[in-house]
């Protein structure tokens, strides 16, 4: 297997493959990994565990600080950057367009075979963010034993306000959604969360605009349908029984105006919402409720994402591997 050096720099490779769906279809996915120094990596007396990342919608693998993350934890870091979405975008494809979740499963079960093959012990760590979370979660539930844990970041589980927008939602867009798929919805464009943590504007993460667009990417009728369809499984319950945990910011700012409150608050979702929500997953659920925190809580001001990054750790001694390793608690590789 051939690995190339990524756009991250020098620890970061990638290697871009292929996956054939249930539908046949063959689709491009692009799996980054994480090699760092040695002097950086804890010592291991066995197979070292491997952690695979999700990135949301419209979005692509750029958080350098967590992958570091997770290998100070002791685990072998990779993200996949899904089709249709940044390092595996391609100008004949629609950015961002899947028409039904589970076209993610084929390249999702791939990665995890060429993790395998790198030599990393079954079963994976899932981590997936935002719509990625949703993705996660539903990949997990259909995949009993393949998942050892799952962490969510502000997962997309339900509409805002309740699921009764979600079907009244489901009910305008189906009949588009059948007919014409990839016709675009014309929704208000609203780019504050980009605005606060692009370096481009008041942010200080540098991103990639044509993998992470300001806008984000048109709205399609397919793409729509199948995450409302996402939502319905999830509200109905995945039974996943592997332990979960959803980290969530304690506050939401939705408006289509800019707010001040949107530097310090969920601006893409409804977290109360999504808190409730996120208790259909499985038995053994953790919710961590962050004050101050952005949509990507690992994003946000630095001492915010320190006590994300304290909570996640805390959180992997209790049911991940981390029993017999001395992982610093409020250590986050990036400090103020």
């Amino acid at each position: 297997m051939e690995w190339q050096r990524d756009i991250l720099g020098e620890d970061f490779e990638f290697h871009a493959f292929t996956a054939a769906g249930t539908d046949g279809v063959e689709r491009t996915a692009t799996l980054v990994r994480f090699r760092p120094a040695a002097a950086e990596v804890l010592p291991s007396s066995g197979p070292r565990r491997a952690v695979l990342f999700l990135h949301g919608w419209s979005d692509y693998f750029f958080n350098t600080d967590l992958a570091r993350f997770w290998s100070s934890a002791g685990y072998d870091f990779y993200a996949l950057d899904m089709h249709n979405h940044g390092r595996s975008l391609r100008p004949e494809s629609p950015g961002g367009y899947v028409s039904n979740l589970a076209d993610y499963d084929a390249e999702i079960e791939m990665a995890g075979r060429l993790i395998r093959q790198e030599g990393a012990a079954p079963p994976l760590t899932l981590m997936g963010h935002s719509t990625g979370g949703l993705v996660a979660a539903l990949w997990a539930s259909r995949h009993p034993g393949a998942v050892s844990q799952l962490i969510l970041n502000s997962p997309w589980l339900e509409m805002h306000g309740s699921a009764l927008v979600r079907r009244a939602a489901s009910s305008m867009v189906g009949p588009v959604a059948r007919l014409r798929p990839e016709a675009v919805l014309r929704l208000p464009e609203r780019g504050f969360y980009w605005r606060t943590i692009s370096s481009s504007a008041d942010g200080e993460w540098t991103l990639d605009d044509r993998y992470r667009p300001p806008m984000a990417f048109p709205v399609r009728a397919g793409w729509l349908s199948a995450v409302l369809a996402g939502h319905t499984k999830v509200a109905r319950g995945l039974n996943i029984e592997v332990p979960i945990l959803v980290m969530l910011s304690r506050g939401s700012a939705n408006g289509l105006f800019w707010s001040e409150e949107m530097r310090r608050t969920d601006a893409v979702l409804d977290v109360n919402v999504i808190a409730a929500r996120a208790l259909t997953l499985g038995r053994t659920v953790t919710v961590e409720r962050i004050e101050g925190a952005l949509h990507d809580v690992f994003l946000s001001p630095a001492a915010v994402r320190a006590d994300a990054y304290a909570r996640l750790a805390r959180w992997l001694r209790a049911y991940g591997d981390l029993a017999d390793r001395d992982l610093a608690d409020g250590e986050s590789p990036r400090q103020p």
